[in-house]
């Protein structure tokens, strides 16, 4: 089969090959998935450049999300999968990431794709949704009503977070980079939008005011921050009393600084966020819940871009460069 592989540690367009590789067999827990549609995301690029911390030994295939059809399964599993349409997470720890014809995924992780999503919306979709869900509902209990900050707004778990804040009834306020993504997450339905460069508006105001102002003083109840850095540690100053910051992840290169005196005062928390170790049942019931949100027209799949398979090194670059709105992904059928 055909799969790319990162064969150092640089820039995706650097140290990736396309190579022929035999197919590979799944162990135990496990099944193979003929690969219809992968998603992209920073940890891709991260992987590439040797810096993830779950990036395997190479050489490897990279690629976390993806959808297709189950066409062999290991010891344990229930052979009902075989021919199963389904999204999930691959075996990218190993090496057998989604950037192949077919890769290894656990069972466990992998689930049924919605009626109503085609192919590269679903694999798209999983990831993303399921931090959403974890952060704001089993970590956060987000509720109608409260006021929701989501930094990095217009990317993949951003636009994710934004939807299924508005569809919990939270007032949604926004964080993005520029004009267009501005735009991008008021058609997601986000209520309030920021333009901001680290800590500061590009009207010149302090991002934390520009928040305490939008919610006249009282102070954001949850700030959703994929970003970190600077801006993830400008942004808890505009949490209000009891409010949490959930610590979803690094993509400015750093996690936020934390006050902790000031996290004291105002009896704020600090939320870790890993969608990850969760029983099946509980992978099922969010998976029910999120269909039911589909179903409704509450959240929609957010994949902007799709590339053919010989492009994945320039979809990568330009997950790098901090081009991309919503999810790309890499479409199998070209």
């Amino acid at each position: 089969m055909r799969a790319w592989q990162v064969h150092g540690a640089g820039e995706p367009v650097d140290v990736l090959r396309l190579v022929e590789r035999e197919l590979p067999n799944p162990g135990p827990d496990q099944v193979r998935i003929k690969v219809a549609a992968a998603g992209i995301g920073l940890p891709d690029v991260l992987m590439c450049r040797g810096t993830y911390p779950l990036t395997p030994a190479l050489p490897f295939t990279p690629g976390q999300e993806l959808a297709g059809t189950v066409t062999a399964v290991g010891p344990g599993v229930d052979s009902s999968l075989l021919g199963a349409r389904v999204m999930g997470v691959s075996d990218f720890m190993n090496g057998n990431g989604s950037f192949a014809e077919e890769a290894l995924a656990l069972a466990n992780s992998a689930v049924r794709v919605p009626a109503a999503l085609d192919d590269c919306a679903a694999a798209g979709f999983w990831i993303p949704n399921v931090t959403a869900w974890t952060g704001l509902v089993d970590r956060g209990h987000l509720q109608a009503g409260q006021a929701l900050v989501v930094l990095g707004a217009a990317g993949g778990s951003g636009i994710a977070a934004v939807q299924l804040g508005k569809a919990l009834g939270a007032g949604v306020l926004a964080v993005v980079g520029d004009a267009s993504r501005a735009e991008f997450c008021r058609s997601f339905g986000a209520d309030h939008v920021f333009v901001a460069h680290d800590d500061t508006l590009t009207d010149g105001r302090p991002l934390a005011q520009a928040l305490c102002e939008a919610t006249d003083w009282r102070g954001a109840d949850m700030v959703y921050d994929p970003v970190g850095g600077v801006q993830g540690s400008s942004a808890m100053g505009a949490l209000a009393r009891n409010g949490q910051h959930l610590a979803v992840g690094f993509a400015s290169g750093s996690w936020p600084k934390v006050d902790v005196a000031m996290m004291a005062v105002t009896n704020t928390s600090l939320v870790g966020v890993l969608a990850v170790g969760e029983s099946r049942e509980h992978v099922e019931t969010v998976l029910a819940s999120l269909t039911g949100l589909i179903e409704k027209g509450a959240i929609r799949d957010s994949v902007q871009a799709r590339f053919a398979f010989d492009d994945v090194p320039e979809a990568l670059t330009r997950v790098a460069a901090r081009q991309a709105l919503g999810k790309y992904v890499i479409d199998m059928r070209g």
